[in-house]
């Protein structure tokens, strides 16, 4: 290499070192920030009400909080919804988004495109825009106030529809020949050729969805009425009503209970979970 090619190359590494370290620092800014309110509910959440608004490292730890706000609202009753709420939204996401995104990468009927382009407008239109026309739909099936009626209307999930339409399309067709050649129907390709290679894609979407309707609250609180239909965002946001006087420590003990079992999901799998959005992007 000679000495102009280096003195060059130098140049650029000079040039290219401050982008590098301004870019770590303001990812270090904003990691901050973002984690600041999370150890604020921490701090509160583990120490008598009198230490909420102020910081002493030596400040005696409590788990009242937590059994105050176990106490006043029935979170195991929310905790229970919200899981039958996620798990049965996410297999009929599943189903209804495997189903007609295969439909849509591997068959041309008539109609197709524009059935795919109306697919993608739903990309378009924000929930809270239907909520009149959702909630006007679920009172004529009588679901009015029920777990099902907060499911059905994100049921068929057009990002579903659209991201395994795509992955789809990547599957070879030659796999897909050597299973009709043995003799499986569409639905076995399906399962068998299709399904299996994209399992990144389902993880990651099962995330995506999971920690969605995990912390959705608006059309939750519009449908729900009582406590034996609410979840975790709706019975924690009547929890910390102001007509009921708001204890900090308390609400944010309530607060990390909520959000605790996904918390603890990414701490223990957060390694496949980067791996699985890593995988779903390149396909």
């Amino acid at each position: 290499m000679t000495d102009g090619t280096m003195t060059a190359a130098s140049a650029r590494s000079r040039v290219r070192w401050p982008t590098i370290r301004l870019d770590w620092i303001a990812a270090w800014l904003l990691g901050v920030l973002w984690i600041l309110p999370l150890a604020y509910a921490f701090w509160a959440a583990f120490h008598p009400s009198e230490f909420v608004t102020r910081f002493e490292p030596f400040a005696p730890l409590t788990l009242d909080n937590f059994r105050e706000a176990w106490t006043y609202a029935p979170f195991a009753r929310y905790f229970l919804n919200t899981f039958l709420l996620v798990t049965g939204l996410l297999a009929a996401q599943f189903v209804l988004c495997t189903l007609a995104g295969f439909a849509f990468a591997r068959f041309t009927f008539a109609g197709h495109q524009v059935a795919f382009a109306l697919v993608l407008m739903q990309l378009m239109i924000t929930p809270e825009v239907l909520i009149v026309e959702n909630y006007a739909t679920m009172a004529g099936l009588g679901l009015v106030d029920s777990i099902p009626a907060i499911a059905l209307p994100y049921a068929a999930s057009a990002f579903g529809i659209f991201l395994l339409r795509q992955t789809f399309k990547t599957v070879p067709r030659e796999l897909e020949d050597a299973a009709r050649i043995e003799g499986c129907s569409w639905l076995g390709v399906l399962w068998r050729v299709y399904v299996p290679l994209a399992r990144p894609v389902y993880l990651a979407y099962g995330l995506v969805s999971v920690s969605h309707h995990w912390n959705n609250f608006l059309w939750p609180l519009v449908i729900t009425n009582s406590v034996e239909t609410r979840p975790l965002t709706v019975g924690l946001a009547i929890f910390a009503a102001p007509e009921s006087g708001v204890n900090w420590a308390v609400l944010s003990a309530g607060t990390l209970m909520s959000v605790a079992p996904l918390l603890v999901a990414f701490l223990l799998f957060q390694r496949q979970f980067v791996q699985s959005f890593m995988q779903a992007g390149i396909k």
